[in-house]
């Protein structure tokens, strides 16, 4: 008899809560970065600005959001993502195919981006703040009403253009292939370090396939109406030269691998020491 351990349907909200706490800082530095017209500072420089001119704390503007962006966005893809891979994977047919984790984490990615979005939005907001002088600041909360104002065609836009979605289906897919292939070579067993090589491949692709989506969505999200549109918000953005799609790569690579490794290693734990226990 052997016991293997299944995760709970929340298990991914709590790892991402858990990631977003450590990598938070780099996040909003990277959407500081994302919204310079021109290239003014560089990483470092803006985290020296930023803490300057509105000290240590003001590194985790936006928190509450970023929170409550997870809680939304990554419990619900994690939710489906696993549950269905899950139950697939109890049928004896083996593992899914790549394809159909593709496929599965796209159709979560974008439904937990569908409910996400309007966190994400109070999230760039509140990260962009800090550099605005103190009459231009929007001072929006989680819970604040500007929030509300927003259209649904204006919601459905962002979530069109946001990488949710593809952001997710390459994390995920990528995580457990990677980890069914370094568990395949049979050098490796299923362990933390297992679980960190798997999530730094799956962290790294994903960081640089869905940074030009990731600017326009930062630059869109934190429009004041400059932009009519997704077009010409890429139109504009194309002006500046194709290098300004890649704005805040480093720091958007230094957030995003931490936070999926940090999530995937969490998620791991959770699942080892409280996950579902199955004796086959």
């Amino acid at each position: 008899m052997t016991e293997k351990r299944m995760s709970r349907w929340y298990f991914g909200g709590l790892a991402s809560c858990g990631a977003a706490c450590c990598t938070h800082p780099l996040d909003l530095v990277k959407v500081h970065l994302q919204t310079q017209q021109e290239v003014k500072k560089r990483m470092v420089g803006m985290a020296v600005h930023v803490v300057k001119n509105d000290g240590v704390l003001a590194l985790y503007s936006g928190l509450s959001a970023s929170l409550c962006r997870q809680i939304t966005y990554s419990l619900t893809r994690f939710a489906i993502y696993e549950t269905v891979r899950d139950m697939m994977g109890n049928t004896g047919k083996g593992p899914m195919p790549f394809y159909q984790k593709v496929l599965l984490g796209a159709f979560g990615g974008f439904t937990g981006g569908f409910v996400g979005t309007p966190s994400d939005l109070v999230n760039v907001r509140m990260q962009n703040d800090v550099k605005l002088p103190p009459e231009q600041r929007r001072n929006e909360g989680v819970l604040n009403k500007p929030i509300l104002k927003l259209t649904f065609p204006k919601l459905f836009i962002y979530i069109c253009i946001y990488n949710f979605f593809l952001n997710f289906c390459l994390q995920l897919a990528c995580y457990d292939q990677a980890k069914q292939l370094v568990l395949g070579t049979g050098v490796m067993g299923d362990n933390i370090l297992t679980h960190f090589l798997s999530s730094f491949i799956a962290g790294g692709c994903a960081t640089f396939l869905c940074q030009p989506l990731d600017v326009l969505k930062t630059r869109l999200m934190n429009s004041k109406g400059e932009y009519t549109g997704v077009m010409h918000c890429l139109r504009e953005t194309a002006k500046l030269g194709p290098l300004a799609f890649y704005k805040g790569l480093v720091p958007a690579g230094i957030r995003l691998v931490p936070h999926t490794v940090l999530t995937f290693v969490f998620l791991e734990q959770l699942k080892k020491y409280f996950g579902i226990r199955i004796i086959s």
